[in-house]
């Protein structure tokens, strides 16, 4: 096994089972909320995603974009790498406020905004003040995680994001089930998972081996810019997961109601759970991009490449594989009520949403590899075309002409058009 390959599973490995375990707080919260507050409970949980992916957005732009920044200058052999790093903090800080702020205000416009009708309207709100309040957590802890993993502690940061999604799910149980504090009781679980995250990510820090240090810095208007500028491919990735959920709620919610937004909820959490798979696959080879990058080595950056397709077409095949078989008891773990209209939904649309799978999985990972090189021209298109300019129309569309059937198929045609754009990209670069 040559170097390179070593380093790549290395890498995507760590940050595959961490970004696994990261997932599994979502799934916590779905699995109990389904038994303690039931479809109404599901449904509000499921309006309140899209914001979650605006919170988790912004930190992977800010995280990914900053330890890029860090990689490239670090290999170029710049000695002002740790500035990066303080920038990324500023902004991070200045971010979590903003959330913090409008958690407290606007949590409830927020809810009727994103469809919450009487029946859910106070779970939802509550789920989302507590949510945004926890804000400048959730955006510390993808900073730091990208940092620490950049900088040579991949093992560490999937060690942060296990610990975290754990006591979460701990909390869920006890907060959840064994208090019934209900959706109040399932945020703050997930509220209090970035923080054990950065408990365990603060030790790389003060170590010895740390090449990042909280150290006086000026703030440049420069590296805000270029921060933001490679890490917006990942916010797009992220928040493209956020607008899919809020424009299928919508549709949804005219074509079944809530039941119906309940039969999605259960496929939009699986979804982030295979799409943090493919995040992890191209968040685990971004510091290698990267380094190949800032050392130009055109060779090594084609070859970890075809690693990263190679592995998410891998992945791709095992999960539909599972989805196949398993979608019934699958959801029949998330339907705490035994709703069987819920269930007839819910199996059906797995069947055809997830044959979307492997194009999401070669977007990211095509939408990362441009970003790690400052290739962000490209990056865009991938990730602007998924997240925005394709999907919102072709999920009107298709719903018009073939109702929930539409619904669920958008996504595939949506990633597999945006995927041989992608294609192409890579051949003509």
């Amino acid at each position: 096994m040559n170097r390179n390959l070593k380093e790549f599973i290395k890498y995507t490995v760590f940050n595959v089972l961490g970004m696994i375990g990261l997932s599994c707080y979502i799934l916590a919260d779905t699995f109990f909320i389904s038994f303690g507050l039931g479809a109404n409970g599901l449904a509000a949980l499921n309006l309140a995603l899209p914001v979650y992916s605006v919170i988790n957005g912004s930190g992977l732009m800010l995280g990914i974009g900053g330890a890029t920044k860090y990689a490239i200058m670090k290999n170029q052999g710049n000695k002002k790498y740790n500035e990066s790093f303080m920038n990324t903090v500023f902004m991070a800080i200045v971010i979590g406020i903003i959330f913090f702020l409008t958690g407290i205000i606007f949590s409830g416009n927020i809810a009727t905004l994103l469809g919450a009708n009487k029946q859910v309207y106070h779970m939802t709100s509550i789920y989302l003040k507590v949510l945004l309040m926890f804000g400048p957590a959730f955006v510390l802890n993808n900073v730091m995680n990208a940092f620490v993993r950049n900088d040579g502690n991949p093992k560490l940061s999937m060690i942060a994001m296990l610990v975290g999604s754990f006591g979460n799910i701990i909390l869920d149980y006890l907060l959840v089930i064994k208090f019934s504090m209900g959706m109040f009781g399932a945020v703050l679980a997930t509220g209090f998972s970035p923080i054990m995250g950065l408990m365990v990510l603060s030790g790389h820090i003060v170590s010895e081996n740390s090449n990042i240090k909280f150290k006086v810095a000026k703030i440049r208007a420069s590296f805000i810019k270029s921060i933001i500028m490679l890490g917006i491919p990942s916010f797009v990735a992220e928040m493209s997961s956020g607008i899919v959920i809020f424009v299928f709620n919508i549709i949804i919610l005219g074509l079944q109601g809530n039941v119906g937004v309940a039969a999605y909820g259960v496929i939009a959490n699986l979804a982030l759970v295979v799409i943090s798979i493919y995040t992890g696959v191209a968040q685990g080879s971004q510091p290698l991009f990267s380094a190949a990058y800032g050392k130009n080595d055109k060779k090594m950056q084609k070859q970890l490449f075809k690693y990263a397709i190679t592995a998410v077409t891998l992945i791709s095949i095992v999960i539909y594989a599972v989805i196949l078989l398993f979608a019934n008891p699958i959801t029949s773990i998330f339907n705490g009520e035994g709703n069987m209209q819920l269930q007839a939904i819910a199996v059906k649309g797995m069947y055809l949403y997830f044959t979307s799978i492997l194009f999401i999985g070669m977007n990211i990972v095509m939408a990362t590899y441009f970003a790690a090189r400052e290739k962000v021209i490209p990056s865009y298109i991938i990730s602007f075309g998924r997240g925005f300019v394709v999907i919102i129309p072709m999920a009107f569309i298709m719903s018009f002409l073939w109702k929930m059937t539409g619904v669920w198929l958008a996504m595939t045609v949506t990633e597999g058009i945006i995927a041989a754009v992608g294609v192409a990209l890579i051949k003509k670069a």
